[in-house]
């Protein structure tokens, strides 16, 4: 059981960070950027800001465990529409333009594989949902 949740802690918050990092550099490199490009591909522009927005409080969140299935089963559709609607036609590996969906399929994995498992390993939402072992149940 124990390597199990470290596991689980190890792909959480990695997800997390990484899923982070994308919504941080959206704003950094400048969202308008980001919201013509998601215009240039039959995306509302507007999009790109909720997508850094929830990239960036959903890695938050997975980093510190809060609602970790939730927000896997949210980055996991994400990875699931950005594979279908822009990397696709590209393939696996790219063309030399583009990355491929390698990265998002690993990333869809990940999140899938928290959706099923969960992580309570240093999670607060554990800490803070889970009810107490140590209470004795009266008889």
């Amino acid at each position: 059981m124990f390597k199990n949740e470290l596991g689980a802690l190890i792909l959480r918050v990695t997800l997390g960070t990484l899923f982070f990092i994308h919504g941080l550099v959206k704003f950094k490199g400048g969202i308008e950027n980001i919201v013509g490009w998601f215009d240039s591909i039959g995306l509302p522009g507007f999009m790109a800001y909720g997508v850094a927005l929830f990239e960036m409080i959903g890695g938050i969140a997975l980093i510190v465990g809060l609602a970790t299935r939730l927000i896997s089963a949210l980055f996991g559709l994400l990875m699931l529409g950005a594979t279908l609607k822009v990397k696709l036609s590209v393939g696996l590996l790219g063309n030399g333009q583009m990355a491929g969906y390698e990265l998002d399929l690993a990333l869809l994995a990940m999140a899938v594989y928290l959706v099923i498992n969960g992580s309570k390993a240093f999670s607060v939402g554990h800490l803070i949902f889970s009810k107490d072992q140590n209470v004795t149940k009266p008889i």
